[in-house]
């Protein structure tokens, strides 16, 4: 299992999250390309850091919307989008190979994330955008749109999981305006781990889920986030990329 968090979410002098100590847990670093969080000097010191502990890159993508932390969903033209996707991974991955490395797959953030699961024209932007730039896995949420797509592109389509938030019977996220969206109890996110390598997760129902998710997420700004992040490593025993 892979073990990935979203990182370089700092926007000037405002810091958010610990991603020098995540970067010492986690195995692939879901890094803020500018749009949604992140600044040129916070991307390149997060991808010098990410080299130095042999973290794989990915570029957390999303809809230019630094205001609303890409929390809000906004019905881009899709040339366009593909266009911003395109421009993101580019700019990471210059970044990135000034630190001896690259961007190796593509995660959507946010509300874009939540958009590409059933908005299929939005899910082929990022998608083209992607492809535009290289053929990279794109990571996303099974059965979504985002990801049937990338296999339609040719691109590898990853499933991922997040082990502090709070999921649907449906299998997709709970409302982050919801009081059980999130998990902050690390003995609870540590279950949610530990079910995962079964192969199944728990709804907020009690809904049991099965899912063949080979990346695990823990976000970087949740409450105890580091302290989550070394727990559910521990407890996964094996951390390995994916890419």
């Amino acid at each position: 299992m892979d073990l990935n968090s979203d990182l370089g979410e700092g926007f000037g002098i405002w810091k958010l999250g610990d991603d020098t100590a995540l970067l010492g847990v986690i195995t692939s670093a879901n890094v803020a390309c500018g749009f949604h969080a992140g600044d040129p000097s916070t991307m390149r010191r997060v991808c010098e850091e990410a080299a130095k502990n042999g973290v794989k890159i990915g570029a957390q993508v999303s809809y230019r919307d630094l205001a609303g932390f890409g929390r809000r969903f906004i019905d881009a033209d899709p040339v366009e989008l593909a266009d911003e996707v395109l421009y993101q991974i580019g700019a990471l991955d210059a970044c990135a190979r000034a630190a001896g490395t690259e961007v190796v797959y593509v995660k959507p953030h946010g509300a874009l994330y939540n958009a590409t699961v059933h908005h299929e024209k939005q899910a082929e932007a990022v998608v083209n955008g992607t492809k535009a730039f290289k053929d990279l896995p794109v990571l996303g949420l099974p059965g979504s749109q985002l990801l049937a797509k990338a296999a339609q592109a040719g691109l590898r389509p990853v499933q991922e999981a997040f082990a502090d938030r709070g999921y649907t019977p449906e299998g997709t996220l709970v409302p982050r305006s919801r009081p059980d969206a999130l998990l902050t109890d690390t003995a609870q996110i540590v279950e949610r781990a530990r079910r995962l390598l079964e192969g199944e997760l728990v709804a907020v129902d009690g809904t049991v889920i099965k899912t063949a998710a080979e990346s695990l997420c823990v976000h970087g700004d949740t409450p105890g986030a580091v302290a989550h992040a070394r727990a559910v490593r521990e407890a996964l025993g094996t951390v390995t990329p994916f890419a």
